[in-house]
């Protein structure tokens, strides 16, 4: 039985290799060192004895927030640590009055089964203009794009 909790500093040198780990799968996009301690507010553990999941929320603007960094083991995968994650972000963007929260990944099918729908990318100019702009994959990023509106679940 694990928990969901607030990053600590002793967790950063875990976080980084689950994630330089998945970024070298190609399955999401790597973070450094020094990106997870400007952002460690950010992220939420699930914690079994150490880290057996990460995500973050990162607010980009009004009422629009980002899901990012979502990495399970392979060995914890199937075990509902993700969707715990992820309900976790969701949750503290209601609670902070974000009503939309979207993702860019390369595991569509997860966040749809989470109520995300599709939305196309230029539907978010914020986000491709602020961090992808920075990233090595712009402009040919292949992630897809997808949002949560907690409008939609509350109806």
């Amino acid at each position: 039985m694990g928990m969901i909790r607030p990053v600590r500093m002793s967790d950063v040198k875990e976080i980084h290799g689950l994630l330089k780990h998945f970024a070298g799968e190609g399955v999401l996009l790597g973070r450094s060192i020094s990106s997870l301690y400007d952002q460690l507010r950010d992220f939420v553990v699930y914690d079994q004895g150490g880290v057996a999941g990460v995500c973050a929320l990162h607010i980009c603007w009004d009422d629009l927030a980002e899901i990012r960094s979502l990495a399970v083991p392979l060995e914890k995968q199937g075990q509902g640590i993700g969707r715990a994650l992820v309900q976790s972000c969701l949750d503290e963007a209601v609670s902070l009055e974000i009503n939309n929260v979207f993702t860019l990944t390369y595991q569509p099918g997860f966040f749809r089964k989470m109520g995300f729908r599709d939305i196309d990318k230029k539907d978010l100019p914020h986000k491709i203009w602020s961090d992808c702009l920075h990233c090595p994959q712009f402009p040919d990023c292949d992630e897809e794009a997808l949002i949560w509106s907690s409008e939609t679940v509350l109806k």
